[in-house]
């Protein structure tokens, strides 16, 4: 919009200088008056402009400043010669500028509006003697009506190709902001993969001192005192302690690419049951056609699949009213966890997925679930959405692409 306020004042203060050019120099008598309108006009608007800054769209405005800038041309044209001033061809401008700012539709009406406005000038126009070149008798020569036709395909061809460049470059600057994007969630799921590298390195040794100290405590539970509950108690910490280790050694450095991480051939149908066992009160539905293959690490995708049954476990009061389904269509499997919780409000669901967000309370979660969930999603090809009505629940559904197609009409029991 500055842009275009400086490039206004330079039109007007042009119109005035060639206008005061004309009638010194040349001798050409010209209502200097009714001329000093037009500019007159472009200035006072710009004054406006500079105190509604924000009040409006900026592409509306613009294309409103350009209607006005061609309606004020065409009445200072009309005072000056009218289709025999060679200035008419400043239509163009305005329409080559709204061709690279403006939208489509846009362009074309200002197009349209100034072949109109030159078609008007050759009937109502104030006549220049010295600028009358083309006309031979009363009535519009065959000359002049090329010069109307010559600009009106003019306009047409500026429209089209200056709007296809436009075009063009608005749509190479959105793909550089998608992969901008993608570059910075890349960049975050790599610092993720550091912190958890370090985590793990670190967590290593006080890990190993909790098993020892377990272990300490069961052998005196076992022969000093003989209290079974403490030896379960301790038991039970060291079976969580391993279990701790089997998850960061998959975080580790050394466990970069562990088994089950590597892209293999996995049924979709495998995934869902896997998933099933571990949640065995949430229902279960697998559809006639999803007995298809995918080319997918296997762990990953029970993993995301797990933590999209949890985030439903949080959301639902009965696990009973949460449905794990999978089905194909189109060549993308879609496997579909849906609850009747609450629901997420619009504004939270724009910023699910995002690395560290998280609704829950302290210590019931970290943000990541989901964020992993969508990047596992686009690296293999698929994709991720939410859907969610407040009162009503959330469908997650993750949708990966098929590979091959196991067997066909098969169906499943639900469960």
């Amino acid at each position: 919009m500055p842009w275009i306020v400086r490039l206004r004042y330079a039109m007007a203060a042009g119109q005035i200088l060639t206008a005061w050019i004309v009638d010194q120099f040349l001798s050409i008598d010209l209502p200097l008056s009714w001329i000093l309108v037009a500019p007159a006009i472009t200035v006072l608007t710009n004054v406006w402009l500079s105190r509604q800054e924000g009040q409006a769209s900026e592409h509306r405005l613009i294309g409103s400043l350009f209607v006005l800038d061609t309606l004020c041309l065409t009445a200072v044209l009309m005072l000056t010669g009218g289709p025999n001033n060679p200035f008419s061809l400043l239509y163009l401008v305005h329409i080559t500028l709204s061709a690279t700012i403006l939208t489509r539709p846009q362009t074309w009406a200002l197009g349209a509006l100034s072949t109109a406005c030159f078609g008007s000038l050759f009937l109502w126009y104030r006549p220049i003697a010295d600028l009358e070149m083309h006309r031979h008798g009363d009535g519009i020569n065959l000359h002049l009506t090329g010069m109307w036709v010559a600009f009106g395909v003019a306009a047409f061809l500026v429209a089209m190709f200056s709007g296809k460049i436009s075009e063009l470059l608005r749509d190479r600057e959105e793909s550089l902001l998608r992969m901008q994007e993608e570059l910075a969630r890349k960049e975050r799921l790599a610092s993720l993969v550091t912190l958890a590298a370090g985590a793990a390195h670190e967590l290593n040794t006080p890990l190993g001192t909790i098993a020892i100290a377990a272990k300490e405590l069961e052998r005196y539970a076992t022969q000093s005192t003989l209290d079974r509950v403490v030896v379960d108690d301790s038991r039970l910490i060291r079976t969580e302690v391993e279990r701790c280790r089997g998850i960061l050694q998959r975080m580790s450095v050394s466990g970069a690419e562990p088994e089950g991480e590597a892209l293999a051939t996995v049924t979709a149908v495998s995934l869902t049951r896997t998933v099933g066992v571990a949640f065995p009160a949430v229902r279960v539905e697998i559809g006639s056609d999803a007995d298809v293959s995918l080319s997918a690490p296997r762990r990953a995708v029970e993993q995301a699949l797990e933590a999209m049954v949890k985030n439903a476990l949080d959301a639902s009061s009965r696990a009973e009213d949460i449905r794990l389904s999978v089905s194909v269509a189109e060549g993308v499997v879609e496997f579909v966890v849906h609850d009747r919780g609450s629901g997420i409000s619009v504004e939270t669901l724009r910023h699910v997925g995002e690395p560290f967000f998280t609704t829950k309370e302290p210590g019931r979660g970290m943000g990541l679930g989901i964020f992993l969930v969508r990047t596992l999603a686009e690296r293999l090809g698929g994709q991720f959405s939410l859907e969610s009505v407040l009162g009503e629940g959330t469908r997650a559904v993750l949708a990966l692409p098929v590979v091959a197609q196991v067997r066909t009409n098969r169906s499943e029991p639900v469960r």
